[in-house]
Parts: structure tokens; sequence; C-alpha cells
């Protein structure tokens, strides 16, 4: 193992040092990012933050944006590794094929508290309260933006945006016109491809189709063995854009995608030896068609009407979970006595859902759930008022969101935030919002076999004690979890070449998740100890996110981010059923581009001690240090040669140990190379 890392270790060096000392070009030709100025990417166009288009700096939230360029250059080949660009998410690898994200704290495979949106597509599931990311995939290259909004986003979103909103969002089809072919393979990423094409149907209307795929390796296990989490995956796709008249747009685009899964796992059952470990072999196969018509009145009013589709079918383990899912939003904007901007709208979503408890080979079963199917819906409505108090100095939002679910009723989402411009230069903002996380269906209607304590021999009478079996068992009276947000923040361009955004935030949680003993039953083998979800945990997080970039030279860019979260609940009760995140975070990336035609990109990156509590007990994670490596080279017009190394500070780190089922597996160093080629 040493002599291969030094082997790749020596051909990095060289791959580097014959790209920066081939004849050199005009600086003014050099990468195109790096040109932008500190003031343009404060600039750049953001509409998750009020439902409009409106520049990152005067945004009044906690507001990042990831671009098209910033994920290329990182490296990244998944929607969550890119996430790690930004400040204040807690990005962290399970194993090959499942990640855990969320924003200020709360972490776990199912984040249950932070809305993910695909082109305005709900990637949030209602079945168990979070998102499959696994699932969640788009062509890499054809992203636009990700826009990352830290802290409540629910008067605009609805329920569940309670930490954060992430909006990924692609290019329009007349961006992406001509071909886009993408291959390549190392050690983690073994192999990948994808193509693009994109083309010009009529004079006002463009389009393209996609098709890509992967396999993945797998990992190895704490113990040294291999984790047996290999996967791989297919999907396709199509958008188009067709401007119907000098006011109207319309987009329809969708996806489809297979994939295939393995993981080793550990299972309870009843009888000796009362654990069983095996290889689950997954698969999930789904899809998606999404249409969005745009009417233009004026700069100042115009509405949107938006329909999507969405499915899919998974079996996982114990379960088998699928879902249909058919939403219809409709927005309109307008201007009100020249002082008031409006945005207001209403939507209905309707759900269809069937999970089945799966029986495994040896004839035992984990997981059941009553009703089996049920279907479900969301009807409500927002409206928010963006108030000029002083022209270009100091603006009042007013806003709430009005809706209401099968599960726990009706629910209102205020918030209020004022912006302040002292100066061009200068912008600082605060606001208070509540927000609501909305029971599943898995909270109201399951039961899970969590662990089986095996019996206990004894010296005196009754001289053995029966097995006893917990299980985790929904309730049908679980309510909403509640927060109340008080934020801050401050943005500036302390020079043309530097630039500095920091945000400190409060979160007062209550009626939070809190799995409590019930009474205990014999079925004549087992006794039987359930725990019960319950709303009697509450909670407080608070904490300081900065962000800032640094143009150091003109081909030669600085992005460094620091997060600090301190998380505090009832001492009285204990902790919540899930991960508890990491104190601090640091991320620190150089991009260099000496030439027109060779990018050099290092990610160094710090993550701070993590814990996880779960049903098959504690566990914590320590503190870890990665660094990243990207280095690409041009030789013709439309050619790109790359070569990445990912997690090069260790040969392998653990990142989460996943609540339950999941053996801990830790995260190999890898490398892999790229070909692309446009055209």
């Amino acid at each position: 193992m040493k002599n291969n890392n030094k082997k790749t270790a020596i051909s990095c060096y060289l791959f580097v040092v014959i790209l920066l000392f081939s004849p050199w070009v005009s600086c003014e030709e050099q990468n195109e990012a790096l040109n932008l100025s500190v003031e343009d990417l404060l600039n750049v166009e953001v509409t998750s933050v009020a439902k409009k288009a409106q520049s990152l700096n005067d945004a009044p939230a906690a507001a990042f944006v990831i671009s098209n360029e910033d994920i290329k250059r990182s490296g990244a080949t998944s929607i969550p590794d890119a996430l790690r660009l930004a400040p204040g998410l807690d990005v962290a690898k399970i194993d090959s094929n499942k990640w855990a994200v969320s924003s200020r704290g709360f972490n776990g495979r199912f984040a249950n508290k932070l809305l993910v949106l695909i082109d305005g597509r709900n990637a949030y599931t209602r079945s168990f309260s979070g998102v499959y990311w696994e699932n969640q995939d788009v062509m890499m290259e054809d992203i636009d933006r990700i826009e990352v909004i830290r802290g409540p986003g629910a008067a605009l979103w609805g329920a569940n945006a309670v930490n954060g909103v992430i909006n990924i969002i692609t290019k329009h089809s007349a961006e992406t016109q001509g071909g886009s072919l993408n291959v390549g393979g190392g050690t983690k990423e073994q192999d990948f491809g994808s193509f693009r094409y994109g083309a010009k149907l009529s004079e006002n209307t463009t389009a393209r189709a996609y098709v890509k795929g992967f396999n993945r390796s797998d990992n190895t296990h704490l113990s040294g063995d291999k984790a047996g989490d290999d996967w791989d995956k297919v999907q396709g796709g199509f958008r188009m854009d067709a401007q119907i008249s000098a006011r109207d747009a319309l987009t329809t685009q969708g996806d489809i995608y297979q994939t295939h899964v393995n993981q080793s796992s550990y299972y309870p059952q009843l009888t000796p030896p009362f654990q069983f470990t095996g290889k689950d072999t997954n698969s999930a196969s789904g899809g998606n068609v999404l249409s969005r018509l745009q009417h233009t009145f004026s700069p100042t009013s115009d509405y949107s009407l938006q329909f999507y589709y969405d499915t899919y079918s998974r079996d996982e383990g114990p379960y088998h979970d699928s879902r249909d899912t058919l939403d219809l939003d409709f927005q309109h904007r307008f201007a009100l006595l020249d002082r008031h901007e409006i945005i207001w709208g209403l939507g209905y979503r309707f759900g269809h859902d069937q999970i089945v408890g799966n029986v495994f080979p040896n004839g035992s079963s984990i997981f059941t759930i009553n009703p089996v199917s049920v279907n479900d819906q969301l009807y409500g409505g927002f409206i928010q008022d963006e108030l000029t108090l002083i022209d270009n100095k100091l603006w009042l939002t007013l806003g709430s969101k009005f809706e209401h679910n099968d599960y726990s009723g009706f629910e209102g989402q205020p918030s209020a935030r004022v912006m302040w411009a002292p100066h061009n230069q200068h912008r600082l903002w605060a606001g208070i919002s509540r927000a609501v996380r909305t029971p599943s269906r898995v909270e109201q209607d399951f039961n899970l076999l969590s662990f089986v304590t095996p019996p206990q021999a004894l010296s005196s009478p009754p001289f053995g004690t029966p097995p006893v079996a917990v299980t985790v068992q929904g309730n049908p009276d679980y309510r909403s979890e509640q927060v109340i947000t008080y934020e801050t923040g401050y943005r500036t361009t302390l020079t043309k070449t530097v630039s500095l955004d920091v945000t400190g935030f409060y979160n007062d949680y209550s009626d939070l998740r809190y799995p409590l003993p019930g009474a205990p039953s014999f079925n004549g083998s087992s006794v039987i100890q359930p725990l019960i979800f319950t709303n009697q945990l509450q909670g407080k997080t608070y904490g300081v996110e900065i962000a800032t970039i640094w143009q150091m030279l003109d081909w030669w860019r600085w992005d460094a981010n620091y997060s600090w979260l301190h998380t505090q609940f009832d001492n009285s009760i204990g902790n919540p059923q899930t991960g508890v995140s990491p104190k601090q975070r640091v991320s620190l990336r150089g991009a260099l581009s000496p030439r027109r035609d060779v990018d050099l990109d290092f990610w160094l990156r710090y993550v701070d001690t993590n814990f996880t509590v779960g049903t098959f007990g504690n566990a914590s994670v320590k503190g870890y240090v990665t660094f990243d490596l990207r280095v690409a080279w041009r030789p013709y017009a439309g050619i790109e040669l790359a070569l990445v190394g990912q997690n090069l500070a260790a040969q392998k780190h653990l990142e989460y140990i996943q609540e339950n089922q999941t053996l801990p597996t830790a995260i190999d160093r890898g490398m892999y190379g790229k070909i692309s080629w446009s055209f």
C-alpha cells in the first residue's frame, strides 16, 4: 500500500510540473471564473430567499451560492459532496452510497429539518421526513448553481424548511447547446460517464437530453474488512425551454433513473444468536416530470404556474417503500403603491405511498407499518410584502405560510426580516421566524424491532431472564416539531478583492422527537419493551457562520469558511434519537489558473468531533482533516483532462455512524481521472 501511495504522489507531482512549465500564454485569456471581481460574486442572482430574482448581496438571509465552476473545480461527483462547499452545512458520508446532510445541527441519514429542491421540485419524502440522497442526481455539468439558505425558509417554502433550504438549479437549455461528453475512472470512482446534447428546435425553442452512469467501489469497515457498499446507477433526462411569446416562457423537463446499492448490515432477531449480519443488495428506481409556465406583465409584475409528478420505488433491507407525488403551485408578484412588492401563492400536493416490511431469508422481519398504504394531501398559501422604508437604505419584509396537512392539521409559519444598507459596500440584516417540521408517516404508524438483549443467566431463582426485545413505535398523536429562530448578519466588500459574510443565529426548539419507554409486555418467549415517539424534548442551538473570499491575484482566489455550533438539550430528559453535529467546521480552498489552459485547485477541510445517538447506543466520531487536489489541463479548445485526488490526508477516516443497521464504514482515499469534451 505504501509503495502504491508513493507512486501516486510521484505521478501527481510530475503531472503538475509538466503543466506548469510548458509554454505560457497571455493572462488576458485566463479562467473566466477567476476574472470575476469580488463584487460580481456578491451580486450573483438568487431566487430562493424571496421567490424572486435578487442579488445575493441584497438578500436578508444567510444565503450562499455554489456556482457551476465551484463544483467543477472542487472535483465533487455528487450533489452532497458539492454541498460541502457551503458554510453552516453538515455533510458527512456514511458509506459509499449514503450521506447525512443537515443545516445547523440535527444531522442524520434522514435529517428532517432541511428542505431540498431541484428546479422547484421537492425532494423531501413524506414517508420518512428526509431525503434519499442516493436518489437525487443531475448531470453535474448542467448545474447552473446551488442556492443554500441557512435558517428557516418556511414563510415561503412551507413545512420542513426549518433549518435551511437547498435549491439546485440547472441551466437553461439555451446555455447547453451542442454536445458534452465526460468519461473517467479511478480507485473509488471506478468508472463513470455522461453525454448530453442540446439543440435548437425552432427560433424560440431549445432543448437538451442527457444520459449518465457510474460504478463506485466499496470502502472498508473500521476492522479493515471490505464494507461491501459498492453501487451503480444509470440516469437520463431532458429539458426544453420555449419562449412562447414576448411575455410567456414554458419549461418542461424530466428524469428517470435506476440504481443498485450494496451494504453490509446487522439486524436483530428474537431467536439465538439474537442478531444476524448480511449483505443487502438494494435497488431503487424512479422518475419525474415538471412543467412551468411564466408570464411577465411588466418588470415589477409576473406570475408562474408549476406542475410536477414524482415517483420512486425502493427496496431497502427491512422494507419496501414506493411513493407517487403530484404537486401544483401558483405564484404572483406585483408592486403596490411604489413602496410595496407583494408575492403571494397557492399550492396543492397529493401523495400516495405503499410501505411494506420485508421478510429476510431466515424468515424474520423487523419492520411493520399499519396501514400499508395511504393517500395524503397538503394545501395552503403564502403571502410576503417587501416594504421599502427608506429608498436604497432600509427594507422590511413580512410574510407567512399557511398550510394544512393530514398529519398535524393547520400550520402557520410567519417571518419578519429587515435589511439596512448604510453604504453601498455594507449590508446588515436581522430576522425572526417560526417554522415547523411536520410528522412523517413512519412517526405515526410504524413498528421497528430495534435490538434484542439476549437472556441473562442468574445464580438464584428464577435462574434466568427471557430475551428483551426493544421496539420503536410510532404514535398517532405525534405532532409537529417547532422552532423560533433569531438571526442577524453582515455582508461587506472590505476592498475590491476581499469580501466578508458573517451570520449569527439562535434557535429555540420545542416539541422535538424523543422516544419514551412504554409499558412492557410478555409474548410467551420474550419481553417486549416499546419505545414510543413523543414530543417531550426541548432544545437550543446557537452559532456563528463566516464566509470570506480573497482575490489575491487575477489568477489566484481563496475561499474560506468557518462554522461554530453549540447544541443544548433539556437535560431532564436526554438527547434526541439523531446525530449532534460537529461544533466546528473549517474549509479552505485555493483556486489557481496561472495559465489559460491550466487549473490547480486544493481544498483543505477540518471537521470537529461528531456524536451520534441511535437505537444501538451512542457513538463518537473523532475529528478529522481531509485534503483534495485537482489538476486540469485544456490542450485543445473544448477538451479538458483532469486528475483529482480525494481524502489525501489519510488512508481512511470515519465521518458518520448511521443510527441503526449499517456497520461503521470508513471513507477511503481515492483518485480518479476525467476527460471532458465539449463540441
